[in-house]
């Protein structure tokens, strides 16, 4: 019998070093051992994400959930956002917003692209990381493939 939760893989996209060490130190905290995929540009995510072709059937078969930053160096997280949402292989993964920007539009714009959270920095890293340890778990539940 395998462990499901642990086939979801937290992909992060978050260009500050330290943030991302606090963030993965906390996860770590709450018990949550799933691997970490870094990456500190979206460029470089969106090729993790969707493939050197651009068409995203290389995630079709993974259990992702996306920690994602707004403010990165090459492209905006809202980019990011869109174009996983609009994807039929990573549309069902939950995005996790973790921002500095508290803008109620932006807050908005992201939950209606379909962000399942939206973290503002600097965040209650108990929390954060109790909110990752649900989602990771709601994620697995979901992903079971369906016996016929």
């Amino acid at each position: 019998m395998t462990d499901e939760a642990k086939a979801v893989t937290i992909v992060m996209v978050e260009d500050d070093e330290g943030h991302s060490r606090l963030i993965e130190k906390n996860i770590r905290r709450a018990g949550v051992n799933n691997e970490i995929v870094p990456f500190s540009n979206g460029t470089d995510a969106l090729t993790f994400l969707f493939g050197h072709d651009g068409s995203g059937s290389v995630s079709a078969g993974r259990h992702l959930l996306i920690l994602l930053d707004l403010n990165l160096p090459d492209m905006t997280g809202v980019d990011i956002l869109e174009k996983v949402k609009a994807n039929q292989h990573t549309k069902l993964a939950p995005v996790v917003v973790l921002t500095t920007t508290d803008d109620a539009r932006e807050i908005q714009r992201c939950y209606d692209l379909g962000a399942n959270v939206y973290i503002t920095k600097p965040v209650n890293y108990e929390g954060f990381a109790n909110a990752i340890k649900q989602l990771g778990l709601f994620f697995s539940v979901m992903q079971v493939p369906q016996t016929n």
